[in-house]
C-alpha cells in the first residue's frame, strides 16, 4: 500500500509538492485513481484524484476511517549520539512499534549539541509510512537536561536508565502495564552522578536494562521493546 502524509488534509486538498511529485511522475497515478492518505492523529482517508498536476496534485475525500490510540503511552528522552546515522535508526524503529514521544536531551556528556529536526521528522514520516502507523510520533525540540526533568518531575512512572553505582531496578520488572510512561537514556558516557542524583530528587525511579553495556540507541530500543511486551 502506497501512503501519503498530509497533516492537514481538507475535503478537497493538494498534495505537498513532493508526494505530488512521486505520486504522479513515479507512481504514475492519474485522474480517478485512488490513493490512501493519513493526518498522523489517527486518521486515515480514502481519496480520488481530481487533478494529477506533478507539482499541484488535487485529491477528494471519498472515505474516512480512524484507528484509536494505544491505550498507554511511551515517552522516551534520548541523548542525541555522535554519529547521527544512530539516532536515526533508533527514530524509524521506535515509530515503528508505535511509540508516541521522543525528546533529545542534552546532558553533562553528551557529544552531538546539535541536531536537524526537519531530517528526523522526515526518517519518522518515512517509517510512519513503512510500517503502515497512523499516529506520527511527536518529536520535541533538543532540550537541556534539568529543564526536562523541571517539566517531567510530577509525572508518573518516570524511569532513568544509568550504568552508575547504586540501587536500581530492572526495567521489565517495574514496568507498569497499561499506564503511561517516561524512560530517559543517556549519552554514550552516560548521565553524569549530579544527573542521576537531580532525577531520583526529583520523582524518578533508577533502573537497569541488564548487565549488558548497550549502545545509547540500544538502549532506548529495548525500553521500547520491554514496554510493547509489558503492554501485549
Amino acid at each position: 500500500m502506497q501512503l501519503f502524509y498530509e497533516p492537514n488534509i481538507l475535503d478537497t486538498h493538494t498534495l505537498n509538492p513532493i508526494d505530488s511529485k512521486h505520486c504522479v511522475r513515479v507512481l504514475r497515478h492519474t485522474v480517478g485513481d485512488q490513493i490512501s492518505v493519513m493526518d498522523g492523529i489517527g486518521n486515515w482517508f480514502n481519496c480520488e484524484i481530481i487533478e494529477d498536476n506533478p507539482k499541484k496534485c488535487k485529491v477528494s475525500i471519498l472515505s474516512k476511517k480512524d484507528d484509536k490510540p494505544r491505550k498507554s503511552s511511551l515517552h522516551i528522552a534520548v541523548a542525541p549520539t555522535k554519529n547521527i546515522d544512530r539516532l536515526e535508526w533508533f527514530l524509524e524503529k521506535a515509530t515503528e512499534m508505535g511509540i508516541e514521544q521522543i525528546t533529545p536531551i542534552l546532558c553533562e556528556h553528551s557529544e552531538r549539541k546539535i541536531i536537524k529536526p526537519e531530517r528526523l521528522e522526515k526518517v519518522i514520516i518515512s517509517a510512519m509510512k513503512q510500517s503502515l502507523k497512523a499516529y506520527k510520533p511527536i518529536l520535541n525540540q533538543l532540550t537541556p537536561f534539568k529543564t526536562f526533568i523541571a517539566t517531567n518531575s510530577n509525572a508518573d512512572n518516570s524511569f532513568i536508565a544509568h550504568c552508575n553505582e547504586g540501587t536500581k531496578d530492572i526495567l521489565k520488572t517495574v514496568y507498569p502495564k497499561g499506564e503511561n510512561t517516561t524512560i530517559m537514556i543517556g549519552p554514550e558516557g552516560d548521565f553524569s552522578v549530579s544527573e542521576v542524583e537531580l532525577a531520583l530528587k526529583s520523582n524518578f525511579r533508577a533502573i537497569s536494562l541488564g548487565e549488558a553495556r548497550l549502545r545509547t540507541e540500544t538502549a532506548a530500543l529495548m525500553a521500547c521493546a520491554t514496554f510493547n511486551i509489558t503492554n501485549m
